[in-house]
């Protein structure tokens, strides 16, 4: 029997993703891991490869990963920065995309405030695309190296019940976790109050509990997510302190879930809002630090992937 081969050319998204794809970046980006704590830490992969960050939101953790993890792989980076950018000046996507394209780039990565941005530029451009995240839509590398974390610390995915916390509706981080923990096995939980929920959420392949101590009862990850504030229009929450009592998580309602239980957050934190600080600074039971060295390690392994694919199919 043939082996599968992993023949993805961009990465928009973990929607449609199968277990094979996605254990394939997770096993890669455990031996960067294990790289990436060593004395050397530099590969050339992508020696004479040129990697565009094109981001049209702010970030921190998510452009400076892929900064590193392109300069890690021997490759040459470069930082757009849409602000003082033709983009400022009302250039349109597709007229930055073809621009780009003349350049001959090897992948561009790009984060926009729009849902379906990757992948519009992904049919305008001849190199690889890399969803940094676009709009609420899916946020797929922050999927996959949260996946890495859970499994580095479970040591599987399969069988194990995930609560994901809070700001739901505004959250592509969430979308990506989804498709990514019932592609491989995992339960998965949605927590938070009405408001936060989008529309048919029972159609996301998760079950619902708008009690925080109900659904996180037994459970073995717990997940917050992020108020984004930026992404919300009209009145979603009374007030933070009340959306704490009930929603923030604390040592009372981490109690509920299973004794081992480990409490993850995609960043930037909103301490005192989704999380008390004693709980995300819990070095037995938080493996926030955790998520930020796996996400360097995850974006070399897409960036490996999708480049050998680029040389193997000889596409540019």
């Amino acid at each position: 029997m043939t082996e599968p081969r992993f023949s993805l050319r961009h990465l928009l998204g973990i929607q449609g993703l199968g277990p094979f794809e996605i254990t394939t970046i997770l096993d890669l980006a455990d031996g960067y891991a294990a790289q990436n704590r060593s004395a050397d830490k530099r590969h050339t992969l992508m020696s004479g490869k040129t990697l565009v960050n094109l981001f049209y939101e702010n970030s921190t953790r998510t452009l400076t990963s892929f900064e590193l993890a392109g300069k890690r792989l021997g490759a040459d980076v470069i930082n757009m920065a849409t602000s003082t950018s033709s983009v400022a000046k009302g250039e349109s996507l597709i007229d930055t995309a073809m621009t780009l394209n003349a350049m001959n780039l090897d992948v561009l990565v790009v984060r926009h405030s729009e849902s379906g941005a990757a992948q519009l530029l992904s049919q305008k451009v001849n190199c690889a695309v890399i969803n940094a995240g676009d709009g609420a839509h899916e946020h797929p590398t922050q999927a996959l190296l949260d996946a890495l974390t859970i499994r580095r610390r479970k040591g599987t995915i399969a069988g194990l019940t995930v609560a994901i916390c809070g700001d739901v509706v505004h959250s592509r981080v969430a979308r990506s976790n989804i498709h990514l923990l019932n592609a491989m096995g995992a339960s998965v939980r949605l927590v938070g109050p009405r408001t936060l929920m989008p529309s048919q959420v029972e159609r996301m392949g998760a079950e619902v509990f708008h009690d925080m101590r109900a659904g996180l009862k037994d459970a073995d990850v717990v997940m917050m997510l992020r108020i984004q504030n930026e992404r919300m229009k009209g009145s979603f929450i009374p007030s933070i302190p009340e959306y704490f009592r009930f929603f923030g998580l604390d040592r009372e309602k981490l109690a509920l879930a299973k004794p081992d239980a480990v409490v993850m957050h995609p960043g930037p934190m909103n301490r005192g809002v989704e999380i008390d600080s004693d709980v995300a600074d819990d070095v037995e039971r938080s493996l926030i630090r955790e998520q930020v060295e796996m996400g360097v390690a995850i974006r070399m392994a897409c960036l490996d992937l999708l480049t050998r694919n680029l040389a193997e199919t000889g596409v540019k």
